[in-house]
């Protein structure tokens, strides 16, 4: 009999921590936060947990040669039951994201969640990959910018959707290991980012943005170095888990960059509440 711990592993619950910062950096960057931020969020979350359970549906084969403690390859979950929960959220996030945010909203959470199914259905084994994955997540920064302007939250999405490609880049050698040329590339690439998310319109650097984007740094920056030393498969998982549960601090510095920093204080503080639960559930 399925348990919710089985779903949890499924959609990777805690992982889903690391989402509704995106929607409130696009917000704050687009002057747009207000009431229906928050179910805005609560959109993006659903739609993240629909592309991991169809993530594990479309990779049950592979699963049960490399990771057979999966949900589905372990009898856990059985596959109809993940689709099927996997098309039912991307159905409520959408329906959610268009009934709180009208046309606009719709406008980006459609084609959101068409790169999630794209992405797991067909380009996560290409080169594409990485660029799809991130789209992915720039999308979404947009998903909360939508009740405003939308431009302006354009370096916020970019922003992230770079992170999101070196944790994307890292995590296609969780099994294999890497070797050491993968993450110096993405060691530069955090590094380009940090320093992105603390630069403020007038090209000034502002302390609290500076502050959680070198928080952001340390913390994921130390383990792609980890990963230089030693590029196993088990640094390298070690150093995605870091990119997924340390993201919140990123988003953190932008909203704080987009005027609102109480709140990307508050955003940032996900990010050691993630890397708790993640001891429990596997972010990746």
């Amino acid at each position: 009999m399925t348990t919710l711990a089985d779903l949890a592993e499924l959609v990777r619950a805690p992982a889903a921590l690391s989402v509704p910062g995106d929607v409130v950096a696009g917000a704050a960057a687009a002057g747009a936060l207000g009431p229906r931020t928050p179910a805005l969020a609560g959109a993006s979350v659903l739609l993240y947990w629909a592309g991991m359970a169809a993530n594990d549906w479309a990779d049950r084969g592979l699963d049960a040669v490399e990771r057979p403690e999966r949900p589905i390859p372990s009898g856990r979950i059985t596959p109809a039951a993940a689709v099927g929960l996997a098309a039912g959220l991307t159905a409520a996030g959408v329906g959610l994201a268009a009934a709180v945010g009208g046309r606009r909203a719709a406008a980006l959470a459609v084609p959101l969640a068409a790169t999630i199914w794209g992405y797991d259905l067909l380009a996560k084994n290409t080169a594409a990959g990485p660029a799809v994955m991130a789209a992915c997540r720039g999308l979404d920064v947009l998903l909360g910018a939508s009740g405003g302007r939308v431009t302006r939250a354009l370096p916020a999405a970019v922003t992230v959707a770079a992170h999101t490609w070196t944790v994307t880049a890292l995590s296609r050698r969780e099994v294999t290991g890497a070797d050491a040329t993968l993450p110096m590339r993405t060691l530069a690439g955090t590094a380009v980012v940090a320093a992105s998310a603390a630069v403020t319109a007038p090209r000034r650097v502002a302390a609290l943005p500076a502050v959680l984007a070198g928080w952001y740094a340390a913390r994921y920056g130390a383990a792609q170095v980890e990963v230089v030393r030693d590029p196993s498969a088990g640094r390298v998982r070690a150093a995605v888990g870091a990119g997924i549960t340390g993201l919140p601090a990123l988003q953190g510095a932008l909203t704080a960059r987009g005027g609102a920093g109480l709140l990307g204080v508050a955003v940032a503080a996900a990010a050691p509440l993630g890397r708790l639960l993640a001891r429990k559930v596997s972010p990746t």
